[in-house]
């Protein structure tokens, strides 16, 4: 039990990134007063809580009302965060990426780009669907996988309110560094649940 949660919290450690986002939010909240800045940090938050919910609840029986099997899910999904690893390896860092991102007059930078895609990245949509599997897992362990969720989240709102401190001492590039790093363990990660949804079909 203790190694599913603390192989959960790891997954979802490194799709959601926390550390990668704190570039992000400092390059779309340089401007802001520091009440605004903690306000943009509290609703990115809350936003990507409500994202992530929604796929842990309600994202596998869409799958199903698609006639689509989890396992087949779970294989694309292992590929697509296999990919996205890579991306985080080889590609432009996520620091180094969404800081690109140009918001329009009055766009709300707690959704785009903080909650979507930076916090509540395509990877974590994937993530949460794969690690809740009603077939695989009871309720007592997709509860504690969404306990993990929380978790990572609020370790992600308590960085982005320490953001600043946080940049003198990593800078952009100690963040692009560590989103390398992550993305090495986010390949492991994939690669292992590739693997496992191949084992059960064969079996």
């Amino acid at each position: 039990m203790w190694s599913q949660i603390v192989e959960n919290f790891v997954t979802l450690w490194v799709v959601i990134d926390p550390i990668g986002t704190i570039p992000v939010f400092i390059a779309f909240t340089r401007e802001l007063a520091l009440q605004e800045r903690r306000a943009v940090a509290l609703r990115a938050t809350f936003y990507a809580l409500i994202i992530l919910t929604l796929f842990l609840v309600g994202g596998q029986h869409l799958l199903e009302a698609l006639a689509i099997p989890l396992g087949s899910f779970q294989i694309a999904g292992g590929v697509v965060l296999f990919l996205f690893a890579l991306t985080m390896i080889f590609g432009p860092s996520k620091p180094e990426e969404e800081q690109q991102m140009h918001t329009e007059q009055g766009h709300d930078a707690a959704v785009y780009p903080l909650a979507v895609p930076s916090i509540a990245s395509p990877g974590a949509m994937l993530a949460i669907v794969v690690l809740t599997d009603n077939h695989r897992f009871d309720l007592t362990q997709q509860l504690m996988t969404g306990g993990a969720m929380v978790a990572v989240l609020l370790i992600t709102l308590t960085l982005l309110l320490l953001a600043t401190p946080i940049q003198r001492v990593i800078g952009n590039a100690g963040a692009s560094i560590i989103s390398r790093v992550m993305g090495l363990i986010l390949a492991s990660v994939a690669t292992e649940q590739v693997l496992s949804a191949l084992k059960l079909y064969f079996q």
